[in-house]
């Protein structure tokens, strides 16, 4: 069950936060996307104090060997963290990579103000987090408008990130990087042993579950990743899906690792707005775990002109719900050293 959040305004200052409160802030973190539901997180509260750390026996070194996916999900449960807090009446202070040289692991340090302003706009999204879901099921052709196109664009410029839409043109040249993708992992037994230990099982705290596969498509490629290792998962049903896809992709300026924390920061503002419009998401993200594949996927975005930039995430916006969702793994699993009251 979704937890009841605290009271609205903190009545008084306390020397550090409740066991209540720190359930509730958990909740949100975890409830953040991470590549095949991992949950590559691990938090430490001391007082007012809250830092995020990557949990590395939960990284996918084939699929995502730079561990950049891994610092995009820590980043996107530092948001929800953000969003809990406000919702209680916190303000927030935020460091990214705080000890980059003895702590490279520490990927962000938040810490609450019970004195300071709440941010309205992360308040506001702390009810989207448990609305939203990765949904890969068929969409409405043209289905997300240019007022929210433009409203997407805004929200990841506040995380100092760039959402770009792409054209038809570009889409069908970011299609064509998915074959080559795709082609690639063909006979590679890394890649799909790896995936076979997150994907394709029933219903669990982590990993993703069959039923929230979704269908096949029924040409190739599909706008929606067809993650399946299992023969009866490879075998499900198949459907027809959006002919004219709206897909964006997110970039940040610099390719650190900050920058891929911040890129996570910007992905799930970008995804609880979309959520509160009414859209939901998916990811098109094979050609990003391929240096060159991604070089081609920021080019694509950027023309001629203009070669600066790092592509982060590829993501299929639609209109529709998830047919299912993915489990988590209970908030006691994910600290270090729980504070008692």
């Amino acid at each position: 069950m979704w937890p009841r959040r605290t009271t609205r305004r903190p009545p008084m200052v306390e020397d550090r936060l409740s066991p209540e409160q720190i359930d509730v802030l958990l909740t949100a973190a975890v409830a953040a996307p991470s590549m095949h539901n991992t949950q590559p997180w691990r938090f430490e509260v001391s007082g007012h104090v809250i830092d995020v750390f990557l949990d590395s026996s939960r990284a996918l070194p084939a699929e995502d060997p730079s561990g950049r996916a891994l610092r995009i999900a820590a980043g996107a449960a530092t948001f929800n963290l953000r969003c809990a807090a406000a919702s209680m009446g916190y303000h927030t202070w935020l460091g990214l990579m705080p000890c980059p040289e003895e702590e490279p692991d520490l990927v962000a340090r938040i810490v609450t103000e019970p004195a300071g302003v709440p941010d309205q706009e992360l308040s506001v999204l702390y009810a989207e987090i448990p609305r939203r879901h990765t949904s890969r099921a068929p969409v409405q052709d043209e289905s997300i408008t240019q007022d929210l196109r433009i409203a997407l664009i805004q929200e990841a410029f506040k995380e100092k990130a760039e959402l770009t839409w792409l054209g038809d043109a570009q889409t069908e040249r970011i299609l064509d990087l998915v074959r080559e993708a795709d082609l690639r992992e063909i006979g590679d037994w890394h890649r799909s042993a790896e995936r076979a230990r997150w994907v394709g099982r029933r219903q669990g705290a982590d990993g993703i579950p069959s039923a929230a596969l979704g269908p096949r498509s029924a040409t190739y490629p599909g706008v929606v990743r067809d993650l399946a290792t299992a023969p009866l998962d490879r075998s499900r049903p198949s459907a027809a899906f959006e002919q004219h896809p709206s897909i964006a992709v997110l970039s940040t300026a610099g390719d650190e690792p900050a920058d891929h924390v911040a890129a996570g920061l910007a992905l799930e503002r970008v995804l609880l707005v979309a959520t509160r419009r009414g859209a939901t998401a998916s990811f098109l993200n094979q050609p990003l775990e391929h240096d060159d594949l991604r070089r081609a996927v920021q080019r694509t975005i950027q023309g001629t002109t203009r070669k600066s930039g790092f592509a982060h995430m590829v993501i299929r916006f639609g209109r529709g719900r998830a047919a299912a969702t993915t489990g988590r793994r209970p908030t006691q699993d994910f600290i270090d050293n729980p504070e008692e009251s």
